[in-house]
C-alpha cells in the first residue's frame, strides 16, 4: 500500500509559500522596472530578464513544486529532466518542422 502520511513528501509550510513569493515577486518587479523605466540599454535589460527568468525557474521548483535537488529527492529530479526534455523536443522539433515546411511554399 502506498504511504499517505505527512513524513512522506513535505508539502511545504506557509513561511516556504510566503518566501517563494516573495521571491517570485522580486524577480519579476526587477526586469518590469528596467523594461517600464528604460534606465539601462537594451542589451543589459535583455541578459538580466534572461538570468532572472532562470532563477526564478528555479525558485519556482524549489518553494512551489517542492522539488528536492539532494539525495533523497534524486528520483523526483530525475522524472523532472526527462520531462523536461521531452517537452523541449517536441517544441522545437514542431517549430522546425513548422519552420521547414513555410520555406518550402515560399
Amino acid at each position: 500500500m502506498s504511504d499517505h502520511s505527512s513524513e512522506a513528501h513535505s508539502h511545504g509550510s506557509v513561511k516556504s509559500y510566503i518566501i517563494g513569493f516573495i521571491w517570485s515577486v522580486i524577480l519579476t518587479g526587477i526586469p518590469f522596472w528596467m523594461v517600464m523605466t528604460e534606465a539601462f540599454d537594451k542589451g543589459p535589460t535583455y541578459i538580466t530578464i534572461v538570468v532572472l527568468a532562470v532563477i526564478q525557474i528555479f525558485v519556482h521548483l524549489k518553494y512551489f513544486l517542492h522539488l528536492d535537488f539532494s539525495e533523497q529527492g534524486k528520483l523526483d529530479t530525475y522524472s523532472f529532466i526527462f520531462s523536461a526534455v521531452i517537452i523541449v523536443m517536441v517544441v522545437a522539433l514542431s517549430v522546425w518542422i513548422i519552420y521547414a515546411s513555410n520555406a518550402m511554399m515560399m
